[in-house]
Protein backbone atom coordinates (compact mmCIF):
# COMPACT_ATOMS: atom_id res chain seq x y z
CA UNK A 1 0.00 0.00 0.00
CA UNK A 2 2.91 2.60 0.48
CA UNK A 3 4.46 2.34 -3.11
CA UNK A 4 2.02 -0.31 -4.86
CA UNK A 5 3.16 0.65 -8.56
CA UNK A 6 7.22 1.69 -7.75
CA UNK A 7 9.46 -0.62 -9.35
CA UNK A 8 11.91 -0.90 -7.44
CA UNK A 9 10.17 -0.75 -4.40
CA UNK A 10 11.40 1.90 -2.03
CA UNK A 11 10.14 -0.06 1.18
CA UNK A 12 12.39 -3.38 0.60
CA UNK A 13 15.22 -4.17 -0.47
CA UNK A 14 16.87 -4.22 -4.18
CA UNK A 15 16.60 -7.76 -4.20
CA UNK A 16 13.17 -8.05 -2.67
CA UNK A 17 14.60 -10.46 0.04
CA UNK A 18 12.85 -8.68 2.72
CA UNK A 19 14.02 -6.19 5.15
CA UNK A 20 11.21 -4.20 4.64
CA UNK A 21 12.14 0.05 5.76
CA UNK A 22 10.42 0.71 9.40
CA UNK A 23 7.70 2.42 7.42
CA UNK A 24 6.04 -0.76 6.06
CA UNK A 25 6.48 -1.78 9.92
CA UNK A 26 4.79 1.26 11.35
CA UNK A 27 2.21 0.68 8.59
CA UNK A 28 1.34 -2.53 9.58
CA UNK A 29 1.01 -2.11 12.87
CA UNK A 30 -1.51 0.63 12.96
CA UNK A 31 -3.84 -1.53 11.03
CA UNK A 32 -4.04 -3.22 14.52
CA UNK A 33 -3.95 -0.25 17.01
CA UNK A 34 -0.54 0.01 17.40
CA UNK A 35 2.77 1.85 17.01
CA UNK A 36 6.52 1.36 17.01
CA UNK A 37 8.40 3.81 18.96
CA UNK A 38 11.87 4.70 18.15
CA UNK A 39 14.45 3.70 20.81
CA UNK A 40 16.96 6.39 21.23
CA UNK A 41 20.25 4.55 22.43
CA UNK A 42 21.61 7.42 24.27
CA UNK A 43 19.33 6.78 27.02
CA UNK A 44 19.83 4.07 29.66
CA UNK A 45 17.65 1.36 29.02
CA UNK A 46 16.37 0.92 32.55
CA UNK A 47 14.04 3.78 31.48
CA UNK A 48 12.04 1.50 29.60
CA UNK A 49 8.62 0.92 31.31
CA UNK A 50 8.42 -2.53 30.42
CA UNK A 51 5.25 -3.72 31.83
CA UNK A 52 3.79 -0.86 28.65
CA UNK A 53 5.66 -1.90 26.20
CA UNK A 54 4.16 -5.41 24.10
CA UNK A 55 7.55 -6.39 22.64
CA UNK A 56 10.19 -4.97 20.97
CA UNK A 57 11.78 -4.75 17.62
CA UNK A 58 14.97 -4.60 16.56
CA UNK A 59 16.78 -4.07 13.62
CA UNK A 60 20.36 -5.25 13.50
CA UNK A 61 23.30 -6.49 11.21
CA UNK A 62 23.13 -9.78 9.91
CA UNK A 63 25.80 -12.31 8.31
CA UNK A 64 25.02 -13.09 4.21
CA UNK A 65 25.28 -16.69 4.04
CA UNK A 66 24.98 -18.61 1.08
CA UNK A 67 23.88 -22.00 2.08
CA UNK A 68 26.56 -23.05 4.57
CA UNK A 69 28.91 -20.57 3.11
CA UNK A 70 29.12 -17.12 5.50
CA UNK A 71 30.38 -14.16 3.25
CA UNK A 72 32.25 -11.34 4.75
CA UNK A 73 29.32 -9.15 4.37
CA UNK A 74 25.70 -7.99 6.48
CA UNK A 75 23.17 -6.54 5.67
CA UNK A 76 20.31 -5.16 7.99
CA UNK A 77 17.85 -7.70 9.56
CA UNK A 78 14.79 -7.48 11.92
CA UNK A 79 13.88 -9.72 15.00
CA UNK A 80 10.98 -9.61 17.43
CA UNK A 81 11.73 -9.86 21.01
CA UNK A 82 8.04 -10.80 23.34
CA UNK A 83 7.55 -11.43 26.67
CA UNK A 84 5.45 -14.75 27.79
CA UNK A 85 5.05 -15.21 31.01
CA UNK A 86 7.62 -14.03 33.29
CA UNK A 87 10.36 -14.77 30.14
CA UNK A 88 11.02 -12.76 27.12
CA UNK A 89 11.57 -14.45 23.81
CA UNK A 90 14.10 -13.69 20.85
CA UNK A 91 11.96 -14.71 17.92
CA UNK A 92 14.31 -14.03 15.43
CA UNK A 93 13.29 -15.69 12.06
CA UNK A 94 17.34 -17.15 11.73
CA UNK A 95 16.74 -19.05 14.43
CA UNK A 96 15.32 -22.91 14.53
CA UNK A 97 13.18 -22.06 17.35
CA UNK A 98 12.44 -19.05 19.50
CA UNK A 99 15.30 -18.64 21.96
CA UNK A 100 14.29 -17.80 26.22
CA UNK A 101 15.84 -14.93 26.67
CA UNK A 102 15.64 -14.78 30.26
CA UNK A 103 13.72 -11.93 32.48
CA UNK A 104 13.77 -8.62 32.77
CA UNK A 105 17.81 -8.50 33.62
CA UNK A 106 18.96 -10.54 30.87
CA UNK A 107 16.41 -8.20 28.18
CA UNK A 108 18.11 -5.57 29.25
CA UNK A 109 21.69 -7.25 28.82
CA UNK A 110 20.30 -8.91 25.89
CA UNK A 111 19.11 -5.31 24.00
CA UNK A 112 22.32 -3.71 25.64
CA UNK A 113 24.54 -6.13 23.12
CA UNK A 114 21.97 -5.95 20.52
CA UNK A 115 22.17 -2.12 20.22
CA UNK A 116 26.22 -2.23 20.49
CA UNK A 117 26.40 -4.50 17.46
CA UNK A 118 27.29 -1.97 14.77
CA UNK A 119 24.23 -0.32 13.25
CA UNK A 120 21.34 -0.84 15.24
CA UNK A 121 17.73 0.04 15.69
CA UNK A 122 15.64 -0.70 18.47
CA UNK A 123 11.48 -0.21 18.11
CA UNK A 124 8.90 -0.91 20.63
CA UNK A 125 6.11 -1.75 20.08
CA UNK A 126 3.18 -0.35 21.82
CA UNK A 127 -0.56 0.25 22.06
CA UNK A 128 -1.48 3.88 20.58
CA UNK A 129 -2.81 5.15 23.49
CA UNK A 130 0.62 4.42 25.35
CA UNK A 131 2.47 6.05 22.55
CA UNK A 132 0.15 8.86 22.62
CA UNK A 133 0.52 9.22 26.62
CA UNK A 134 3.98 8.34 26.63
CA UNK A 135 4.13 5.91 29.59
CA UNK A 136 6.65 3.46 27.72
CA UNK A 137 9.16 5.73 29.12
CA UNK A 138 9.69 6.01 33.28
CA UNK A 139 10.11 9.50 34.18
CA UNK A 140 13.39 10.99 34.86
Amino acid sequence: RLAPNSRPNPHRSPLGTGNYDVNVVMAALGTLGLAAVWWDKRRPLERLCLPHILGFLLNVPSRVTLGTLSLPLSRPHWLGVRQLGDTFYNLDSKLAAPAAIGAEPQLREFLRQALAKGPSELFLVVAREVEEAGTWLTPE
